[in-house]
């Protein structure tokens, strides 16, 4: 049956037949001129004109004509509707025992492709591996996510604030770079679902005065690393919790911070607990205090009002942590106490 197709592929039957008419009435005018060459030769009266009665004939006989031409063409596409293939169905995606990506299309910033901007210094969630690449837990999870996306992962490196701003301004579609969900970052930029734990440290030189987190107010300097949140409490006035800007340094990367408090410019460093780790194991003379400084949650940022990645994200990271990838992603990078 031929209604079923035009409803499937939804075309506008009143514009049809409109074009059906004018094509019709183009069909009979050019009939009429044929028969006219054909009827005026053999067809005339002795006075060289045409009779009232020919004319009428002749023009009964062009009409007998694109009557029986449009009949033509009417049967010709009814048999174009019933020939073989039947009605156009809607394209279903094909399944492939569950291993489809999450959607099929997410816009993004390039087509086809994920870009997570990050700052590559922050062990082990994101670093630069031996050979120039990068590696970290952030880094494979973006990489898996992109996949469930169907799309490539590309890694913008940059300054922690830039990775941020990257994000809000759309120049990225994701920042992941240990960030923290604050009340502040909400009203810029939307949090997927939190994927990790983060817990403030404090580095310290052995032999240090400062051994609990509450000798840090009479350090004379502390370091941070560049709008990470252990920076945004540590600036913060003393009346809401903060020792002041005035006692505070802020670094363009962590490792830098933890440099200056091995040359002696500062003495301590907040910073989160993994990357702590990694410098403390990197340089000699180095170590955590015992109190934790904060606990926080670690989100993947996304631009604000941007609900349709928000929720492939959320989507494609409740996947990977139900199926074990994530954990699995994890256990590669932080070993078991």
């Amino acid at each position: 049956m031929c209604v079923p197709s035009f409803v499937h592929e939804r075309i506008n039957i009143h514009h049809t037949m409109n074009k059906l008419k004018y094509n019709l009435e183009f069909v009979e005018f050019a009939l009429a001129f044929l028969v006219n060459q054909v009827y005026n030769p053999v067809q005339i009266s002795a006075s060289g004109k045409r009779t009232d009665k020919e004319t009428s004939e002749m023009r009964k006989f062009t009409k007998y004509l694109a009557l029986a031409l449009a009949v033509m063409l009417c049967l010709g596409a009814l048999a174009g509707c019933t020939g073989g293939k039947g009605p156009v169905e809607p394209t279903q995606p094909a399944d492939n025992g569950g291993n489809d990506p999450v959607v099929s299309t997410v816009k993004t910033v390039e087509a086809g492709k994920l870009h997570m901007s990050t700052n590559a210094a922050f062990p082990p969630y994101e670093m630069l591996a031996d050979d120039g690449s990068f590696e970290g837990i952030d880094v494979e999870v973006a990489a898996a996510i992109a996949k469930k996306l169907g799309l490539e992962l590309v890694v913008d490196d940059m300054g922690f604030d830039a990775a941020l701003t990257a994000v809000q301004t759309g120049k990225s579609d994701i920042a992941m770079a240990g960030i923290t969900v604050t009340d502040e970052r909400k009203e810029v930029m939307d949090f997927s679902d939190s994927y990790a734990t983060g817990i403030q440290v404090v580095i310290v030189k052995e032999g240090s005065p400062i051994e609990t987190v509450d000798d840090l107010a009479n350090a004379q300097m502390i370091g941070c690393q560049k709008a990470t949140t252990g920076y945004i409490y540590c600036s913060d006035t003393p009346e809401n919790g903060g020792y002041g800007e005035d006692h505070v340094t802020a670094y363009e990367t962590g490792a830098l911070a933890v440099m200056a408090l091995v040359n002696g410019q500062i003495d301590a460093v907040v910073i989160d607990n993994e990357p702590a780790k990694s410098y403390v194991a990197a340089n000699e003379g180095l170590k955590i205090l015992d109190t934790e400084f904060a606990v926080e949650d670690y989100a993947i940022a996304v631009g604000k009002g941007n609900s349709e990645l928000l929720d492939a994200v959320n989507k494609a990271m409740a996947e990977l942590k139900a199926d074990g990838t994530f954990q699995s992603i994890v256990d590669n990078y932080i070993k078991a106490e």
